[in-house]
């Protein structure tokens, strides 16, 4: 099945656990095809089966093949280390949901739905998990453990943004990040949800803040950075020409204009700014991936487990 049949499917629920679940099986019925079959294999070996112990782990399939019982032996340890990142800035609160809208159909809402899918991949290979949420403060960190009650925990946090009303909060993206780079010690993977919109914008800026990505990188890190927008109108500024008053949803600031006078040369500026961000982080070493909130979340599984993967 499809992840947006499997989305619109169970749009309905309103548990992000189940919901995230939901998401990560559907993907993975369909990983037979891929380049990751074996992947929910989270297992080190077999052993041989001895009379008395539980049969939970038992490899049925092995023994349907072999005819003798085998258990799956799992790993005692944490193979992977991952701490997620995610803007709550009043940018990412964009765009304002209808009544009738799903909760991850903006961009906040997505990162959220998003961090729980890749929480339950992580916690299917037995990993760690960590998360650090930011806007105008450093709202929430927890470090990288893989227990049971520290996943609750994260997901508790998680459900906690959506339920927040909405404040104007300007973003201090630099300031966090440098913070968030120097609480992280061991060799980690580190994924970041942004809109990389930030108040005010100019070359001093833009500078400061690809420092701050720069700074992810240090102890040998491997960062993820998923650039979340709403497409139809942040990139391809897809409104009518009817006149419109455009409200900064971080400073509160107010210009009226009509849409096509402006189209053309906004994406001109977009397009110049996304290739801009792209550059830098290919020059830095980190994986760029700009994904919209109408996409499905197959992109960023699968960006997952490329990157899992040589992460070496």
């Amino acid at each position: 099945m499809k992840i947006e049949s499997q989305i619109e499917k169970i749009s309905s629920f309103q548990h992000l656990e189940l919901l995230a679940n939901q998401v990560v099986e559907g993907f993975i019925s369909g990983m037979h095809k891929s380049p990751f079959h074996g992947f929910s294999a989270e297992f080190a070996e077999h052993k041989v089966y001895n009379v008395g112990e539980s049969t939970k782990h038992i490899d049925w399939k092995l023994f349907a093949k072999t005819d003798r019982l085998y258990a799956k032996r799992f790993e005692e340890e944490t193979n992977l280390r991952c701490h997620i990142i995610i803007d709550n800035s009043s940018s990412m609160h964009y765009p304002k949901l209808k009544e009738n809208q799903n909760f991850f159909d903006n961009k906040i809402g997505f990162s959220v739905l998003a961090s729980a899918v890749l929480m339950n991949l992580l916690k299917k290979q037995r990993d760690a998990i960590g998360l650090s949420v930011f806007s105008d403060q450093y709202e929430y960190y927890a470090p990288e453990k893989g227990s049971d009650r520290h996943h609750r925990m994260i997901l508790n946090a998680l459900e906690n943004l959506l339920k927040k009303p909405f404040n104007h909060k300007m973003t201090h993206t630099t300031t966090f990040l440098h913070q968030i780079a120097e609480k992280i010690h061991r060799r980690s993977m580190i994924i970041l949800f942004t809109d990389m919109f930030q108040s005010g914008t100019n070359a001093v800026q833009d500078e400061a803040l690809f420092s701050a990505l720069q700074h992810l990188k240090h102890n040998k890190h491997k960062v993820v950075l998923f650039h979340v927008i709403d497409a139809k109108t942040e990139r391809s500024f897809d409104f009518d020409n009817a006149p419109r008053k455009f409200i900064d949803v971080e400073t509160s600031e107010e210009v009226a204009v009509f849409a096509d006078n402006v189209k053309e040369e906004y994406e001109k500026e977009v397009e110049k700014y996304f290739k801009k961000l792209a550059l830098t982080c290919s020059q830095n070493r980190i994986k760029y991936i700009p994904v919209s909130v109408e996409e499905s979340f197959e992109k960023i599984m699968t960006t997952y487990l490329v990157e899992k993967q040589n992460f070496g």
